[in-house]
């Protein structure tokens, strides 16, 4: 089977004929990215996984998208309730049990009040919409999530740029224009980084800027029993807003803001997202409330989960992989041009390991990846195949001509001759012997 499949293939059909402008712009994509980058198959499409494949494209990081009793919950809703009342979510009043989760989800992230979103992406527009306009400053870093850029954008608002997870950078920015709403994840969705919380917080605080956190990969796998990043950092006196897609950890199809019950109201009244579009369908709601409990009870998955990425971060760190400073259960394993991921993802897949590939817009140009997300479900036998097949392919890929491994060489070049000497001898804590 070929590991490239094809694009596009024409299609006869009738209908409105496109317009030059148009046409010309979709056939630059076809002519520029898919011929001549893509070699005329697609980025993202390469073998069909094997029944024995190993996916780790899946943000279901705590293995709970078939749990009997969130599968329960929402086939029970759907007998019972259908598709519920289509209708906005500016008409829900009462005890109505989309209110009642929301309510729920809020304590359970120790916050005053909370709003359910259509997505992670609608709370995300929706919010920085309600919260800025185009004399505010908007600082964020370079790379948070699109859908916080798109909602500067929504806002008409300027966004200022800050460099990845810098406090200097950022303090600087806010002293040249001024107080303003700084815009950060707490566990970057490309490399996996970790945000330094308290340093952004105590910034935000001692300037008067509005504080949004973007927890959507970081809810469900971080804090006592999954509360998040700010809950386990003890932030949430410093931090004004948490948002948080539930199609990560939480395994549904949703969004949440954190806030007070003022800005609750307020924002359904004010938001785009939250006027314009239905609410969520009573299934949904059944398997998050479903959801939430698993979350709540079952801390052995994040324990699970965070063992794992730690032994797949350890052991590709040894094996010459430049992971860009992570330290979650996002790894990613930064090959450079879309070529060159493109035999990345070839060679991963040729040994039943399949990824998703990152490339622009979600990535800079020419910093193409592939991203492993890691899952409680793995075993030890599945970890050392994965590693297996990263130490196999290093001459294949080129791994020594990435751009990514340049850096890190350089990086461990300008250590000193003690600490390099350090860093070279065999490490137990940084690699775990499985295979």
């Amino acid at each position: 089977m070929a590991s490239i499949t094809a694009a596009w293939s024409p299609v006869h059909f009738h209908g409105a004929k496109i317009p030059g402008f148009l046409a010309s712009r979709i056939e630059r994509y076809y002519r520029e990215r898919v011929k001549k980058t893509w070699g005329g198959g697609h980025i993202m499409r390469g073998r069909t996984p094997p029944a024995d494949a190993l996916h780790l494209s899946s943000n279901d990081y705590l293995s709970i998208a078939r749990h009997p009793k969130i599968i329960s919950a929402m086939a029970d809703s759907v007998h019972q309730n259908g598709n519920g009342a289509l209708m906005s979510g500016i008409f829900l009043h009462g005890a109505c049990p989309q209110l009642q989760l929301e309510d729920r989800l809020a304590s359970f992230m120790h916050a005053e009040s909370g709003i359910l979103c259509q997505s992670g992406w609608c709370a995300n527009t929706g919010l920085i919409q309600t919260i800025a306009n185009e004399q505010t400053p908007v600082y964020v870093d370079i790379l948070a999530h699109n859908s916080l850029w798109e909602g500067i954008r929504s806002a008409g608002a300027k966004p200022i740029t800050v460099f990845h997870n810098d406090p200097e950078h950022l303090e600087r920015q806010v002293l040249r224009y001024g107080p303003g709403i700084v815009l950060v994840d707490s566990v970057y969705s490309t490399n996996g980084s970790i945000c330094p919380l308290p340093e952004i917080a105590e910034i935000c605080h001692a300037e008067g800027c509005v504080l949004v956190v973007d927890e959507s990969h970081s809810l469900g796998t971080h804090g006592p029993h999954g509360e998040g990043l700010v809950v386990a950092l003890g932030l949430l006196d410093r931090v004004h807003f948490r948002t948080a897609s539930l199609a990560k950890a939480f395994a549904g199809r949703a969004g949440f803001i954190t806030c007070s019950r003022q800005f609750n109201e307020y924002f359904k009244f004010e938001s785009n997202p939250a006027i314009f579009s239905s609410t969520l369908l009573p299934h949904e709601v059944a398997g998050l409330d479903a959801t939430l409990e698993v979350i709540r009870h079952e801390d052995w998955r994040r324990e699970q989960l965070h063992a794992n990425a730690e032994i797949l971060r350890n052991n590709l760190e040894e094996l010459g992989y430049n992971l860009n400073d992570s330290q979650s259960q996002i790894i990613s394993l930064e090959a450079g041009t879309e070529q060159q991921t493109i035999v990345l993802r070839d060679a991963l897949e040729a040994r039943g390991i399949f990824g998703s590939v990152f490339c622009a817009p979600a990535t800079p140009k020419n910093r193409s990846l592939m991203r492993f997300s890691i899952n409680s479900a793995l075993t030890g036998m599945d970890l050392a195949r994965i590693i297996r097949a990263c130490r196999e392919i290093r001459k294949e890929v080129r791994l020594d001509d990435w751009p990514s491994s340049r850096r890190k060489r350089q990086r461990f070049d300008h250590l000193p001759i003690k600490a390099a000497d350090e860093y070279n001898k065999p490490n137990p804590s940084r690699a775990v012997a499985i295979v």
